[in-house]
């Protein structure tokens, strides 16, 4: 496929990497990227590579047909980023340096909801090792020639059986693995809010306890590729945005809505362009990783 503009494959697909150690992803030295999803027919393994203006998929397994099928869309042929306005400079100069971001479509819900749950209120190296220790023992080998120790993560049946000591040997407290475990109940349903607006993705996926808005937004901002979607309830972004937008580094979530209200309708692709700015405070505290306020 012959994209219809710049595309810079690791920005598009690196929101989809759970850590440097993600068992379903691997970005090769040859600029190659893996991804190993449990699709709607099955396992797969898809390999995307971009070589000129050209952009080649090859997949493997059950699920291949698939992650083909869904190639474009994976590559934000869906995305639209001539309906950015930048309204401030710094966003402007980040948007003229990366010209090939887009906002990856991948129509799969489950596999960026769990590892959001993990996410919770905790650091991004606790979750990311939780993340590659329950993929590793309870997912699948990737089909076809994967690199390395490559996965399918776990279906939804095999979730529920994990036992309670294995979350505690992952370090997941009781409240995320009890959020997962009724999320996989219910994973059909859930599933099947790819085909809802984002705004109604998120109310469906919220109806489960234990998920909120902060989660849900992480989730369709993958799954559906939501221009809007902003994360609300993080415990960095507000400061990030507020001291890049305004100068205030002790922006809360309100603060930081006002100052994205210019970018209604694209506010999480200029929180992302921000966050690609590299305009940020320096930490106070030790680094935490985003918390749902859903849940607090």
């Amino acid at each position: 496929m012959v994209p219809d503009g710049p595309l810079d494959l690791g920005l598009v697909l690196g929101p989809l990497r759970r850590g440097p150690g993600d068992p379903t992803f691997r970005a090769m030295p040859d600029g190659a990227v893996w991804r190993a999803c449990r699709t709607p027919a099955g396992a797969g393994t898809l390999r995307v590579t971009v070589r000129g203006a050209e952009v080649r998929g090859e997949a493997w397994g059950p699920g291949a047909e698939w992650l083909l099928e869904q190639l474009p869309e994976l590559l934000g042929a869906a995305d639209d980023p001539s309906a950015f306005v930048p309204r401030h400079r710094l966003v402007a100069v980040a948007r003229h340096r990366r010209p090939g971001l887009r906002l990856t479509r991948t129509g799969l819900v489950l596999e960026s909801l769990i590892p959001s749950i993990l996410e919770q209120k905790v650091t991004t190296d606790e979750a990311y090792r939780a993340w590659r220790l329950l993929v590793r023992k309870y997912g699948e080998p990737a089909p076809g020639p994967a690199p390395g120790r490559m996965c399918v993560m776990p279906d939804a049946g095999t979730w529920r059986l994990i036992p309670s000591w294995e979350w505690h040997r992952a370090g997941v407290d009781n409240k995320r693995a009890s959020t997962i475990l009724r999320a996989v109940r219910v994973a059909a349903r859930l599933e099947e809010a790819v085909r809802m607006s984002p705004a109604e993705a998120q109310a469906r996926l919220e109806v489960v306890s234990g998920i909120g808005p902060w989660t849900s937004a992480e989730v369709v901002q993958r799954s559906h590729g939501a221009a809007d979607a902003v994360t609300v309830g993080d415990l960095h972004l507000p400061g990030i945005v507020g001291w890049a937008l305004a100068g205030d580094r002790d922006a809360d979530d309100s603060v930081m809505l006002e100052l994205l209200e210019p970018y209604a309708g694209q506010r999480h692709r200029a929180a992302r362009l921000i966050l690609l700015s590299g305009r940020v405070p320096a930490r106070r505290a030790p680094r935490m990783y985003r918390g749902d306020i859903g849940q607090l």
